[in-house]
C-alpha cells in the first residue's frame, strides 16, 4: 500500500468548476487536504501536507492550475491564509464561506449563557444561519443583522476586553462582518454549495474507516488515506 494512487487524466479536471475544500488532521502531525467536485460529490484531488497554510497549500494549488483546473467557485471555511493562496492562484474565483462554519464558530464564541443582551440577540440571528438556502433566508439574515449592528455596534466596540465574554462577542461581530461579502454567492448560482458539509461527511467516513487501521507507520498511513480518496474518486466504493 506504499505505492501512490494514479492521478486523474488531465481532461478530467477541465470540467470541474465548483469545488468544496477542507483539510483534516491526523494525530497532529500532518493534514489531509481534499478538493471535492461539488456537482458529483466526489473528491478529485488530495494531498498530505504539514498544515493548512499559505506556503504549504500554494504548491498544490499551482499544480492543480497546471492540470487545467479553472474553477468558478470554492466553498470553504474562513482560513485566511488558505483563501489568500486560492485567490493568488485564481484571482477571479468566487469564495463562498461555509455557512455552517460561521454558525458553529459564532455560537461557540457566544456560548449558551452569554451575559449581554447583545450576545443573546446575536445568538438568535446565528442559530439558523447554517441552514440558509434561499434568497428569502438571505434577506431575512441581512435585515436582522443590520438591525442588530445598528443597535449594538457602538456598545460592543466599547466593551473592555478584560473578560472572555467581551472578547468573544467582539470576535463574533468581526467574524460576520468579514464573511458577509462572501456568504451568499450561492443565491445567484445554485451550483455553489452554501456549506462544506458534504466534505465534512466524507471526512467522518474516512476517519471511521481509518480507526480500523490504527498502528500504521506514517508512510503507510499517508498512503492509506490517499488510496481511500482515490477509490472514492473513481466510484462510490465501500473498499477499505
Amino acid at each position: 500500500m506504499s505505492k501512490e494512487p494514479p492521478a486523474l487524466l488531465n481532461n478530467k479536471y477541465l470540467g470541474i468548476k465548483y469545488i468544496i475544500f477542507d483539510g483534516t488532521y491526523f494525530h497532529k502531525n500532518g493534514c489531509l487536504v481534499v478538493f471535492m467536485d461539488a456537482l458529483s460529490g466526489k473528491p478529485f484531488y488530495y494531498a498530505y501536507i504539514e498544515k493548512e497554510s499559505y506556503y504549504n497549500l500554494l504548491p498544490t494549488l499551482m499544480k492543480l492550475k497546471g492540470f487545467g483546473v479553472n474553477p468558478k467557485a470554492f466553498t470553504l471555511d474562513g482560513h485566511r491564509m488558505v483563501i489568500k493562496a486560492i485567490l493568488e492562484t485564481w484571482p477571479n474565483v468566487l469564495i463562498q464561506r461555509c455557512l455552517f462554519h460561521i454558525e458553529r464558530q459564532g455560537l461557540q464564541w457566544l456560548r449558551s449563557f452569554t451575559i449581554t443582551q447583545a450576545g443573546k440577540d446575536l445568538r438568535i440571528i446565528l442559530k439558523y444561519s447554517g441552514s440558509m438556502r434561499t434568497k428569502e433566508n438571505m434577506l431575512s439574515f441581512l435585515v436582522c443583522y443590520k438591525r442588530w449592528r445598528n443597535q449594538y455596534h457602538s456598545f460592543v466596540s466599547s466593551l473592555p476586553i478584560v473578560s472572555s465574554a467581551n472578547r468573544d462577542i467582539k470576535r463574533t461581530m468581526a467574524l460576520i462582518d468579514n464573511a458577509l461579502k462572501d456568504m451568499f454567492h450561492f443565491v445567484k448560482d445554485q451550483n455553489i454549495p452554501p456549506t462544506s458539509n458534504l466534505l465534512e461527511g466524507f471526512f467522518s467516513q474516512l476517519k471511521h474507516q481509518y480507526r480500523n487501521h490504527r498502528g500504521l507507520s506514517e508512510n503507510h498511513k499517508i498512503s492509506y488515506l490517499k488510496w481511500f480518496c482515490y477509490f472514492k474518486t473513481i466510484k462510490n466504493s465501500n473498499t477499505f
